[in-house]
């Protein structure tokens, strides 16, 4: 899968990350806990949580950008190194993020990866772990404990933070139900494994070759093989939808969905990054629903 990069002035940033940390206590002037996330959909689970307890610095955060496009500057480098909590998804998606730890050593700062919390292992794990929405739940109630051992003062905010977001995202696990209840068995495909875990929740069939995703994933062409596969979906018809990320088009993908189209297969597009103004149930929540209005469709 493609990593996200990271530019190579981590290091020599390091000394003037050392210079601006503040008390280098992890915690602002106020007290408030200094939170750094890799991805914003974590930073927004921090926030709900966290409340007016944290200051959450979110890296990843343009949804109109390819997020494997990633590259820090100084104002990320001071944030992870004045962080008293980092979030990192892990799996491989955010490997930028053991740079950025390593420049600026803390003996204040505390690491939770989200890989870790969900024990996920392999040679080769779908990395989106964020549209697990059965797992969400879990990954809560770990940023809340990570929360509380950075802040035990704010332990019992924290906890109290976690179950008003549990409760929260039942919306977004009840569309899941409902879409597993009408559509389970159904067959679907994708570009790449963004959506893999919610497509699973719901049941679904995913007829996208293993190879043809891994490769958009990577950033490169997918073998002839996998794209005449792929082809024979979309003229056979034989998926209900095909669900392309929006952050990672190219010119397989776009005739792809053009393929689609002309066999009257529904196209819904996700991304990898919360768009901005959203919250994580909001935003996955509002991709369910398009998705079900286009098995619906489909159905007809």
């Amino acid at each position: 899968m493609r990593r996200i990069a990271v530019v190579a002035t981590v290091v020599a940033l390091a000394a003037t990350a050392a210079a601006c940390t503040g008390s280098g206590n992890g915690k602002t002037a106020s007290g408030q806990l200094k939170v750094v996330a890799a991805e914003n959909f974590w930073g927004d689970l921090v926030e709900q949580i966290g409340g007016s307890h944290v200051v959450v610095t979110s890296l990843i955060s343009n949804p109109n950008a390819d997020p494997h496009e990633f590259t820090s500057n100084t104002k990320t480098t001071l944030a992870v190194a004045s962080a008293g909590l980092v979030i990192v998804n892990g799996a491989g998606y955010d490997d930028f993020m053991s740079k950025l730890l390593s420049a600026s050593p803390s003996s204040h700062r505390s690491v939770l990866r989200v890989a870790d919390v969900l024990d996920v292992v392999g040679a080769d794990p779908n990395p989106h772990f964020w549209y697990d929405v059965p797992q969400l739940p879990t990954v809560v109630d770990a940023i809340a404990n990570a929360l509380a051992a950075a802040d035990p003062m704010h332990a019992a905010a924290f906890r109290a933070g976690a179950r008003q977001t549990i409760a929260r995202l039942q919306p977004l696990e009840r569309a899941v139900r409902s879409l597993r209840t009408s559509y389970a068995g159904t067959a679907v495909a994708y570009t790449e494994r963004v959506p893999g875990y919610l497509l699973a929740a719901a049941g679904l069939k995913v007829l996208t070759p293993p190879g043809f995703a891994r490769s958009i994933e990577a950033g490169t062409d997918p073998s002839f093989a996998d794209i005449a596969a792929m082809r024979t979906v979309m003229t056979q018809r034989a998926a209900k939808v095909l669900i392309v990320n929006a952050q990672a088009a190219s010119p397989v993908t776009q005739q792809l969905q053009t393929l689609a189209r002309a066999n009257g297969i529904p196209v819904v597009s996700v991304t990898e990054t919360m768009p901005a103004g959203a919250t994580l149930e909001s935003w996955q929540l509002s991709q369910l629903h398009a998705l079900a209005r286009a098995l619906g469709e489909a159905s007809r």
